[in-house]
Protein backbone atom coordinates (compact mmCIF):
# COMPACT_ATOMS: atom_id res chain seq x y z
CA UNK A 1 0.00 0.00 0.00
CA UNK A 2 1.23 3.46 0.43
CA UNK A 3 4.06 4.42 2.41
CA UNK A 4 4.59 5.69 5.56
CA UNK A 5 6.80 7.88 7.01
CA UNK A 6 6.81 10.13 10.89
CA UNK A 7 7.56 14.16 10.30
CA UNK A 8 7.25 15.76 14.32
CA UNK A 9 5.40 13.25 15.77
CA UNK A 10 2.17 12.39 13.28
CA UNK A 11 2.06 9.91 9.77
CA UNK A 12 1.63 11.36 6.95
CA UNK A 13 0.24 9.27 4.38
CA UNK A 14 2.88 9.46 1.51
CA UNK A 15 6.27 11.86 0.49
CA UNK A 16 6.15 13.52 -2.72
CA UNK A 17 9.68 12.94 -4.02
CA UNK A 18 11.74 13.65 -7.19
CA UNK A 19 11.86 9.72 -7.11
CA UNK A 20 8.11 9.22 -6.99
CA UNK A 21 7.57 11.72 -10.24
CA UNK A 22 10.50 9.72 -12.47
CA UNK A 23 9.25 6.67 -11.29
CA UNK A 24 5.32 7.36 -13.22
CA UNK A 25 7.31 9.69 -15.76
CA UNK A 26 10.13 8.39 -17.16
CA UNK A 27 8.54 4.86 -17.93
CA UNK A 28 4.92 6.41 -19.60
CA UNK A 29 7.20 9.14 -21.41
CA UNK A 30 8.99 5.75 -23.55
CA UNK A 31 5.47 4.20 -23.19
CA UNK A 32 3.92 7.38 -25.05
CA UNK A 33 6.82 7.81 -27.39
CA UNK A 34 6.16 3.95 -29.17
CA UNK A 35 2.81 5.47 -30.43
CA UNK A 36 4.30 7.43 -33.27
CA UNK A 37 6.97 4.44 -33.29
CA UNK A 38 3.90 2.20 -34.75
CA UNK A 39 2.43 4.79 -36.89
CA UNK A 40 5.67 5.46 -38.55
CA UNK A 41 6.16 0.88 -39.32
CA UNK A 42 2.63 1.00 -40.21
CA UNK A 43 3.45 3.80 -43.39
CA UNK A 44 6.62 1.95 -43.77
CA UNK A 45 4.98 -1.18 -44.38
CA UNK A 46 2.22 0.13 -46.84
CA UNK A 47 4.75 2.02 -48.81
CA UNK A 48 6.82 -1.20 -49.66
CA UNK A 49 4.05 -1.86 -51.90
CA UNK A 50 4.53 0.74 -53.90
CA UNK A 51 1.10 1.72 -54.38
CA UNK A 52 0.37 5.44 -53.06
CA UNK A 53 -3.02 5.22 -53.08
CA UNK A 54 -2.83 2.43 -50.21
CA UNK A 55 -0.46 4.99 -48.69
CA UNK A 56 -3.23 7.75 -48.50
CA UNK A 57 -6.05 5.19 -47.61
CA UNK A 58 -3.96 4.92 -44.46
CA UNK A 59 -3.03 8.00 -43.79
CA UNK A 60 -7.18 8.99 -43.88
CA UNK A 61 -7.73 6.18 -41.67
CA UNK A 62 -5.33 7.48 -39.52
CA UNK A 63 -7.21 10.54 -39.09
CA UNK A 64 -10.63 9.25 -38.82
CA UNK A 65 -9.22 7.03 -35.77
CA UNK A 66 -7.46 9.98 -34.45
CA UNK A 67 -10.88 11.57 -34.26
CA UNK A 68 -13.28 8.50 -33.32
CA UNK A 69 -10.51 7.14 -30.30
CA UNK A 70 -9.38 10.84 -28.86
CA UNK A 71 -13.04 10.57 -28.12
CA UNK A 72 -12.75 7.87 -25.79
CA UNK A 73 -9.52 9.04 -24.21
CA UNK A 74 -11.55 10.04 -20.75
CA UNK A 75 -11.46 5.93 -20.32
CA UNK A 76 -7.99 6.11 -19.69
CA UNK A 77 -7.84 9.44 -18.09
CA UNK A 78 -10.98 9.56 -16.26
CA UNK A 79 -10.31 5.97 -14.76
CA UNK A 80 -6.66 7.06 -13.92
CA UNK A 81 -7.97 10.28 -12.18
CA UNK A 82 -11.27 8.04 -9.68
CA UNK A 83 -8.35 5.29 -9.24
CA UNK A 84 -5.47 7.39 -8.06
CA UNK A 85 -7.99 9.12 -4.86
CA UNK A 86 -8.83 5.80 -4.21
CA UNK A 87 -5.52 4.50 -3.87
CA UNK A 88 -4.39 7.45 -1.94
CA UNK A 89 -7.69 6.52 0.78
CA UNK A 90 -5.92 3.11 0.47
CA UNK A 91 -9.73 1.83 -0.61
CA UNK A 92 -8.79 -1.38 -2.80
CA UNK A 93 -12.34 -2.56 -3.13
CA UNK A 94 -12.96 0.75 -4.54
CA UNK A 95 -9.98 0.96 -6.95
CA UNK A 96 -11.77 -2.59 -8.56
CA UNK A 97 -15.32 -1.01 -8.71
CA UNK A 98 -13.96 1.96 -10.88
CA UNK A 99 -12.12 -0.42 -12.73
CA UNK A 100 -15.34 -2.54 -13.61
CA UNK A 101 -17.38 0.54 -14.39
CA UNK A 102 -14.47 1.65 -16.28
CA UNK A 103 -14.54 -1.84 -18.18
CA UNK A 104 -18.19 -1.89 -18.81
CA UNK A 105 -18.07 2.05 -20.39
CA UNK A 106 -15.63 0.65 -22.55
CA UNK A 107 -16.73 -2.49 -23.48
CA UNK A 108 -20.01 -1.15 -24.47
CA UNK A 109 -18.77 1.72 -26.33
CA UNK A 110 -16.45 -0.46 -28.75
CA UNK A 111 -19.44 -2.52 -29.38
CA UNK A 112 -21.44 0.91 -30.36
CA UNK A 113 -18.42 1.99 -32.90
CA UNK A 114 -18.89 -1.56 -34.30
CA UNK A 115 -22.51 -1.18 -35.23
CA UNK A 116 -22.02 2.35 -36.16
CA UNK A 117 -19.11 1.33 -39.00
CA UNK A 118 -21.05 1.77 -41.78
CA UNK A 119 -21.98 5.39 -40.80
CA UNK A 120 -18.19 5.82 -39.45
CA UNK A 121 -17.17 5.10 -42.51
CA UNK A 122 -19.36 6.94 -44.84
CA UNK A 123 -18.34 10.01 -42.55
CA UNK A 124 -14.84 9.82 -43.01
CA UNK A 125 -14.90 9.26 -47.02
CA UNK A 126 -17.22 12.51 -46.54
CA UNK A 127 -14.90 14.40 -44.79
CA UNK A 128 -11.60 13.22 -46.62
CA UNK A 129 -12.96 13.88 -50.11
CA UNK A 130 -10.36 11.75 -51.66
CA UNK A 131 -10.16 10.28 -54.85
CA UNK A 132 -12.25 7.09 -55.13
CA UNK A 133 -9.87 4.39 -55.13
CA UNK A 134 -8.36 6.01 -51.91
CA UNK A 135 -11.83 6.14 -50.43
CA UNK A 136 -12.26 2.20 -51.27
CA UNK A 137 -8.85 1.82 -49.31
CA UNK A 138 -9.99 4.22 -46.32
CA UNK A 139 -13.25 1.79 -46.18
CA UNK A 140 -11.50 -1.53 -46.39
CA UNK A 141 -9.00 -0.30 -43.45
CA UNK A 142 -11.74 1.50 -41.06
CA UNK A 143 -13.91 -1.46 -41.37
CA UNK A 144 -11.48 -4.08 -40.44
CA UNK A 145 -9.76 -1.64 -37.51
CA UNK A 146 -13.27 -0.50 -36.14
CA UNK A 147 -13.21 -4.52 -35.16
CA UNK A 148 -10.58 -3.59 -32.43
CA UNK A 149 -12.72 -1.21 -31.13
CA UNK A 150 -13.83 -3.29 -27.74
CA UNK A 151 -10.47 -4.27 -27.04
CA UNK A 152 -8.54 -1.25 -27.46
CA UNK A 153 -11.41 1.12 -25.36
CA UNK A 154 -10.44 -1.79 -22.70
CA UNK A 155 -6.68 -1.58 -23.21
CA UNK A 156 -7.60 2.63 -21.87
CA UNK A 157 -9.49 1.53 -18.76
CA UNK A 158 -6.78 -0.91 -18.37
CA UNK A 159 -3.78 1.82 -18.16
CA UNK A 160 -5.68 4.78 -16.82
CA UNK A 161 -5.90 1.41 -13.32
CA UNK A 162 -2.62 0.59 -13.56
CA UNK A 163 -1.74 4.66 -13.56
CA UNK A 164 -3.88 5.18 -11.01
CA UNK A 165 -2.27 3.26 -8.68
CA UNK A 166 0.95 5.32 -10.30
CA UNK A 167 2.36 1.93 -11.67
CA UNK A 168 4.20 3.39 -14.56
CA UNK A 169 6.96 0.30 -14.92
CA UNK A 170 3.78 -1.68 -15.32
CA UNK A 171 1.83 1.00 -18.01
CA UNK A 172 5.29 0.84 -19.52
CA UNK A 173 5.34 -2.77 -20.12
CA UNK A 174 1.20 -2.87 -20.66
CA UNK A 175 1.95 -0.13 -23.90
CA UNK A 176 5.20 -2.28 -24.88
CA UNK A 177 3.31 -5.52 -25.37
CA UNK A 178 0.40 -3.55 -27.20
CA UNK A 179 2.57 -1.55 -29.55
CA UNK A 180 5.61 -3.96 -30.26
CA UNK A 181 2.79 -7.17 -31.05
CA UNK A 182 1.09 -4.75 -33.48
CA UNK A 183 4.22 -3.79 -35.25
CA UNK A 184 5.04 -7.33 -35.45
CA UNK A 185 1.64 -8.38 -36.44
CA UNK A 186 1.27 -5.32 -39.06
CA UNK A 187 4.35 -6.92 -40.42
CA UNK A 188 4.03 -10.15 -40.77
CA UNK A 189 0.55 -10.24 -42.40
CA UNK A 190 0.96 -6.97 -44.11
CA UNK A 191 4.67 -8.13 -46.14
CA UNK A 192 5.05 -12.04 -45.13
CA UNK A 193 1.51 -12.63 -46.10
CA UNK A 194 1.09 -10.25 -48.82
CA UNK A 195 -2.29 -8.58 -47.04
CA UNK A 196 -0.89 -5.13 -47.82
CA UNK A 197 -3.07 -2.75 -45.87
CA UNK A 198 -5.70 -5.04 -44.56
CA UNK A 199 -2.86 -6.93 -43.08
CA UNK A 200 -1.87 -3.53 -41.39
CA UNK A 201 -5.23 -3.28 -40.20
CA UNK A 202 -5.34 -6.81 -38.39
CA UNK A 203 -2.42 -6.57 -37.39
CA UNK A 204 -4.21 -3.64 -35.20
CA UNK A 205 -6.92 -5.74 -34.58
CA UNK A 206 -4.69 -9.02 -33.17
CA UNK A 207 -2.21 -6.56 -31.04
CA UNK A 208 -5.25 -4.72 -29.67
CA UNK A 209 -7.01 -7.96 -28.48
CA UNK A 210 -4.01 -10.13 -27.19
CA UNK A 211 -2.90 -6.99 -25.25
CA UNK A 212 -6.64 -6.69 -23.63
CA UNK A 213 -6.45 -10.48 -22.77
CA UNK A 214 -3.21 -9.94 -20.94
CA UNK A 215 -4.01 -6.83 -19.32
CA UNK A 216 -7.57 -8.58 -17.91
CA UNK A 217 -5.46 -11.80 -16.44
CA UNK A 218 -2.86 -9.69 -14.80
CA UNK A 219 -5.94 -7.37 -13.07
CA UNK A 220 -7.96 -10.35 -12.46
CA UNK A 221 -5.23 -12.14 -10.64
CA UNK A 222 -4.18 -9.04 -8.82
CA UNK A 223 -7.80 -8.70 -7.35
CA UNK A 224 -8.52 -12.27 -6.25
CA UNK A 225 -5.81 -11.06 -3.76
CA UNK A 226 -7.55 -7.99 -2.52
CA UNK A 227 -10.72 -8.35 -0.25
CA UNK A 228 -14.02 -8.31 -2.07
CA UNK A 229 -15.92 -5.53 -3.54
CA UNK A 230 -19.39 -5.01 -1.69
CA UNK A 231 -22.45 -6.08 -3.83
CA UNK A 232 -23.99 -3.55 -6.17
CA UNK A 233 -20.78 -1.29 -6.27
CA UNK A 234 -19.97 -0.94 -9.63
CA UNK A 235 -23.37 -0.37 -10.60
CA UNK A 236 -23.67 2.26 -7.95
CA UNK A 237 -25.96 5.31 -8.99
CA UNK A 238 -24.06 7.99 -7.64
CA UNK A 239 -20.05 6.47 -8.29
CA UNK A 240 -21.69 6.10 -11.77
CA UNK A 241 -23.29 9.70 -12.18
CA UNK A 242 -19.86 10.95 -11.07
CA UNK A 243 -17.82 8.85 -13.28
CA UNK A 244 -20.10 9.98 -16.34
CA UNK A 245 -19.84 13.64 -15.40
CA UNK A 246 -15.95 13.74 -14.89
CA UNK A 247 -15.77 11.60 -18.42
CA UNK A 248 -18.60 14.11 -20.03
CA UNK A 249 -16.06 16.98 -18.90
CA UNK A 250 -13.22 15.40 -20.30
CA UNK A 251 -14.58 14.73 -23.38
CA UNK A 252 -15.63 17.71 -24.14
CA UNK A 253 -12.11 19.14 -23.64
CA UNK A 254 -10.57 16.59 -26.20
CA UNK A 255 -13.18 17.90 -28.27
CA UNK A 256 -12.54 21.04 -28.45
CA UNK A 257 -8.40 20.39 -28.66
CA UNK A 258 -9.03 18.60 -31.47
CA UNK A 259 -11.44 21.45 -33.23
CA UNK A 260 -8.45 23.85 -32.28
CA UNK A 261 -5.85 22.02 -34.11
CA UNK A 262 -8.48 21.24 -37.40
CA UNK A 263 -8.81 25.42 -37.61
CA UNK A 264 -5.14 25.67 -37.70
CA UNK A 265 -4.94 23.53 -40.49
CA UNK A 266 -8.07 24.99 -41.97
CA UNK A 267 -6.45 28.79 -41.71
CA UNK A 268 -2.59 27.05 -43.02
CA UNK A 269 -4.69 26.00 -46.15
CA UNK A 270 -6.28 29.07 -46.85
CA UNK A 271 -2.71 30.74 -47.03
CA UNK A 272 -1.86 28.42 -49.74
CA UNK A 273 -0.13 24.78 -50.30
CA UNK A 274 3.62 25.60 -49.22
CA UNK A 275 1.99 27.09 -45.97
CA UNK A 276 0.02 23.91 -45.21
CA UNK A 277 2.99 21.72 -46.45
CA UNK A 278 5.09 23.24 -44.16
CA UNK A 279 3.05 23.63 -40.98
CA UNK A 280 1.79 19.82 -41.12
CA UNK A 281 5.78 19.37 -40.98
CA UNK A 282 6.59 21.29 -38.02
CA UNK A 283 3.48 20.24 -36.45
CA UNK A 284 4.79 16.92 -35.84
CA UNK A 285 7.34 18.71 -33.67
CA UNK A 286 4.36 19.84 -31.38
CA UNK A 287 3.01 16.62 -31.03
CA UNK A 288 6.60 14.65 -30.74
CA UNK A 289 7.32 17.54 -27.38
CA UNK A 290 3.46 16.66 -25.83
CA UNK A 291 4.95 12.84 -26.21
CA UNK A 292 7.73 13.72 -24.22
CA UNK A 293 5.75 16.00 -21.66
CA UNK A 294 2.79 13.72 -21.30
CA UNK A 295 4.90 11.80 -19.05
CA UNK A 296 5.15 14.13 -16.30
CA UNK A 297 1.31 15.58 -16.98
CA UNK A 298 0.73 11.83 -16.15
CA UNK A 299 2.88 11.89 -13.08
CA UNK A 300 0.73 15.27 -11.91
CA UNK A 301 -2.84 13.14 -12.12
CA UNK A 302 -1.32 10.54 -10.79
CA UNK A 303 0.10 11.68 -7.09
CA UNK A 304 -2.44 14.92 -6.91
CA UNK A 305 -5.83 12.41 -7.40
CA UNK A 306 -3.89 9.86 -4.46
CA UNK A 307 -2.95 13.61 -2.05
CA UNK A 308 -6.86 14.30 -2.98
CA UNK A 309 -8.08 10.76 -1.24
CA UNK A 310 -5.88 10.53 0.96
CA UNK A 311 -6.81 14.75 2.36
CA UNK A 312 -3.03 15.47 2.61
CA UNK A 313 -2.49 18.87 0.97
CA UNK A 314 0.94 18.76 1.04
CA UNK A 315 1.37 15.76 -0.96
CA UNK A 316 -0.75 17.78 -3.38
CA UNK A 317 1.49 21.59 -3.23
CA UNK A 318 4.74 19.78 -3.71
CA UNK A 319 2.98 16.95 -6.64
CA UNK A 320 1.97 20.38 -8.29
CA UNK A 321 5.61 21.78 -7.76
CA UNK A 322 7.65 18.75 -8.93
CA UNK A 323 6.05 18.15 -11.69
CA UNK A 324 5.87 21.99 -12.96
CA UNK A 325 9.67 21.98 -12.25
CA UNK A 326 10.44 19.30 -14.30
CA UNK A 327 7.75 19.94 -16.92
CA UNK A 328 9.55 22.85 -17.91
CA UNK A 329 12.91 21.36 -17.71
CA UNK A 330 12.20 18.70 -19.83
CA UNK A 331 9.97 21.60 -21.81
CA UNK A 332 13.42 24.04 -22.58
CA UNK A 333 15.61 20.88 -23.39
CA UNK A 334 13.16 20.22 -25.92
CA UNK A 335 12.83 23.71 -27.29
CA UNK A 336 16.56 23.92 -27.18
CA UNK A 337 17.68 20.16 -29.19
CA UNK A 338 14.46 21.42 -32.09
CA UNK A 339 16.06 25.35 -31.80
CA UNK A 340 19.70 23.51 -32.57
CA UNK A 341 18.48 20.46 -34.51
CA UNK A 342 15.42 21.63 -36.33
CA UNK A 343 16.86 22.31 -40.26
CA UNK A 344 17.92 18.57 -39.75
CA UNK A 345 14.86 16.97 -38.62
CA UNK A 346 12.45 18.80 -41.27
CA UNK A 347 15.05 17.53 -43.64
CA UNK A 348 13.97 13.94 -42.44
CA UNK A 349 10.12 14.61 -42.92
CA UNK A 350 10.49 16.45 -45.75
CA UNK A 351 12.43 15.61 -49.17
CA UNK A 352 10.99 19.42 -51.12
CA UNK A 353 12.91 22.29 -51.07
CA UNK A 354 10.94 24.59 -50.90
CA UNK A 355 8.73 23.08 -47.87
CA UNK A 356 12.02 23.12 -46.17
CA UNK A 357 13.00 26.79 -46.71
CA UNK A 358 9.50 27.68 -45.27
CA UNK A 359 9.29 24.99 -42.60
CA UNK A 360 12.31 26.57 -41.37
CA UNK A 361 11.20 30.07 -41.46
CA UNK A 362 8.68 28.91 -38.58
CA UNK A 363 10.70 26.82 -36.89
CA UNK A 364 11.54 28.62 -33.78
CA UNK A 365 7.39 28.82 -33.45
CA UNK A 366 7.35 25.29 -33.25
CA UNK A 367 10.08 24.71 -31.11
CA UNK A 368 8.90 26.83 -28.39
CA UNK A 369 5.25 25.47 -28.30
CA UNK A 370 6.86 22.62 -26.26
CA UNK A 371 7.59 25.68 -23.71
CA UNK A 372 4.30 27.96 -24.20
CA UNK A 373 2.40 24.20 -23.35
CA UNK A 374 4.16 22.64 -20.85
CA UNK A 375 2.02 24.57 -17.89
CA UNK A 376 -1.44 23.62 -19.79
CA UNK A 377 -0.13 19.79 -20.14
CA UNK A 378 0.58 19.56 -16.53
CA UNK A 379 -2.43 21.18 -15.00
CA UNK A 380 -4.63 19.23 -17.30
CA UNK A 381 -2.62 16.02 -15.17
CA UNK A 382 -3.71 18.18 -11.87
CA UNK A 383 -7.23 18.76 -12.75
CA UNK A 384 -7.88 15.58 -14.21
CA UNK A 385 -6.76 13.52 -11.15
CA UNK A 386 -8.25 15.94 -8.73
CA UNK A 387 -10.99 15.34 -11.08
CA UNK A 388 -11.62 18.73 -11.13
CA UNK A 389 -13.26 18.33 -15.11
CA UNK A 390 -15.60 20.88 -14.90
CA UNK A 391 -13.16 23.36 -13.78
CA UNK A 392 -10.91 22.23 -16.95
CA UNK A 393 -13.70 21.96 -19.13
CA UNK A 394 -14.49 25.74 -18.87
CA UNK A 395 -10.86 26.88 -18.97
CA UNK A 396 -10.57 25.02 -22.31
CA UNK A 397 -13.75 26.55 -23.61
CA UNK A 398 -12.39 29.94 -22.19
CA UNK A 399 -8.95 29.49 -23.69
CA UNK A 400 -10.90 28.62 -27.36
CA UNK A 401 -12.37 31.80 -27.10
CA UNK A 402 -9.20 33.51 -26.88
CA UNK A 403 -7.39 31.49 -29.71
CA UNK A 404 -9.97 32.23 -31.77
CA UNK A 405 -10.04 35.72 -31.19
CA UNK A 406 -5.96 35.69 -31.68
CA UNK A 407 -6.56 33.51 -34.92
CA UNK A 408 -9.44 36.06 -36.72
CA UNK A 409 -7.01 39.38 -36.22
CA UNK A 410 -3.35 37.65 -35.93
CA UNK A 411 -3.59 35.58 -39.05
CA UNK A 412 -4.98 38.12 -41.50
CA UNK A 413 -2.62 40.72 -40.13
CA UNK A 414 0.71 38.33 -39.43
CA UNK A 415 -0.26 35.36 -41.76
CA UNK A 416 1.35 32.53 -40.58
CA UNK A 417 3.57 33.98 -38.09
CA UNK A 418 -0.20 35.06 -36.79
CA UNK A 419 -1.35 31.67 -36.87
CA UNK A 420 1.28 30.38 -35.01
CA UNK A 421 1.26 33.14 -31.92
CA UNK A 422 -2.30 32.20 -31.97
CA UNK A 423 -1.67 28.26 -31.39
CA UNK A 424 0.84 30.25 -28.50
CA UNK A 425 -1.91 32.08 -27.04
CA UNK A 426 -4.09 29.14 -26.75
CA UNK A 427 -1.53 26.99 -24.87
CA UNK A 428 -0.35 29.58 -22.70
CA UNK A 429 -3.90 30.82 -22.00
CA UNK A 430 -4.81 27.43 -21.27
CA UNK A 431 -2.12 26.90 -18.75
CA UNK A 432 -2.36 30.13 -16.78
CA UNK A 433 -5.92 30.15 -16.58
CA UNK A 434 -5.64 26.57 -14.23
CA UNK A 435 -3.15 27.93 -12.23
CA UNK A 436 -4.78 30.65 -11.54
CA UNK A 437 -8.03 29.20 -10.00
CA UNK A 438 -6.46 26.04 -8.62
CA UNK A 439 -5.72 28.33 -5.32
CA UNK A 440 -9.54 28.38 -4.98
CA UNK A 441 -10.25 24.91 -5.86
CA UNK A 442 -7.74 23.48 -3.40
CA UNK A 443 -9.08 25.52 -0.34
CA UNK A 444 -11.95 23.72 -1.15
CA UNK A 445 -10.76 20.54 -1.56
CA UNK A 446 -8.01 20.49 1.41
CA UNK A 447 -10.69 22.54 4.20
CA UNK A 448 -7.94 23.69 6.87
Amino acid sequence: MTDHAETRGRVIPFQVTNRLVFAIALPMTLAYLTTPLLGIVDTAVVGQLGDAVLLGGLAAGAIVFDVVFASFNFLRSGTTGLVSQAFGREDTREEQAIFWRAFLVAFVSGLLLLVAAPLIVASGVWFIAAEPRVSEALSAYVYIRLISAPFALVNYAILGYVLGRGEGAIGLAFQLILNLSNIALSIYLGLHLGWGLEGVAWGTVGGEALAMVIGLVFVVRRFRKMPSMRQGAVTDTLALKAMFALNRDIMIRSFVLLGAFALLTRESAQLGTLTLAANAVLMNFFLLAGYLLDGFATAAEQIAGRAVGARYRPAFDRAVRLTALWGFVFAGVIAFLLLAFGEAFIAIVTTAPEVRAEALRFLPWAALTAVAGVLAFQMDGVFIGATWSRDMRNMMLLSFLLYLAALLTLGPALGNHGLWAALHVFLIARGVSLLAILPFRARKTFPV
